[in-house]
């Protein structure tokens, strides 16, 4: 399910609950509203941790609290089994408020890409209405608020590279190995 809302819901504070999680890719940050999951954040230590949650209260208006009343428990039970393998997308409330526009639509599009596929910039530039925008993609694929669960990992240049990540090109290809896009690295 996706909820739809302006970048602060319209003015008003939006509490928010975060936690950290372990996953086969190093902790992530994990933060939900009521609508869904709004964040996801790849290598947060505790540097990281504190800078989200400080953009985080400037975005929401409301400073979040860690892990209240279980808004996450699901988010967390489906990243398990996405990071132990088990094939399939990973469906979950999504909170779009801190993305608009035309990233808001390039990303919407992106979660239409399947589980152990990939698709190219400038495919998706097309898919969207956009023919010429492969760039632009890239640039919202940057500003990816939900990364794993909104898959920009799955987007790769047109010459078969792996194009640009924000958790790291290493990142990327254990995600695309995770979902059998790429070989297993060896070690």
């Amino acid at each position: 399910m996706d909820i739809e809302a302006g970048p602060t819901g319209g003015g008003r504070a939006v509490p928010a609950e975060w936690t950290v999680m372990e996953s086969a890719i190093g902790p992530l940050f994990l933060a939900a509203t009521g609508r869904g999951l709004v964040r996801v954040e790849f290598h947060a230590d505790a540097a990281r941790r504190e800078r989200m949650l400080t953009r985080l209260a400037g975005q929401l208006g409301a400073e979040p609290v860690e892990r209240a009343s279980g808004l996450l428990a699901g988010a967390i039970r489906r990243l398990d089994r996405y990071f132990a393998g088990e094939p399939g997308d990973l469906v979950l409330p999504l909170d779009w408020s801190l993305t608009t526009g035309f990233n808001r639509q390039v990303l919407r599009e992106l979660t239409t890409v399947p589980y152990g596929t990939v698709v190219g910039y400038g495919e998706l530039a097309r898919r969207v209405g956009q023919p010429g925008a492969a760039q632009a993609v890239g640039v919202a694929m940057g500003s990816n608020p939900l990364p794993v669960v909104v898959p920009c990992h799955r987007v790769v240049e047109s010459d078969g590279g792996l194009g640009g990540f924000g958790g790291g090109l290493e990142t990327k290809r254990q995600l695309l190995a995770l979902e059998g896009v790429l070989p297993a690295p060896l070690f």
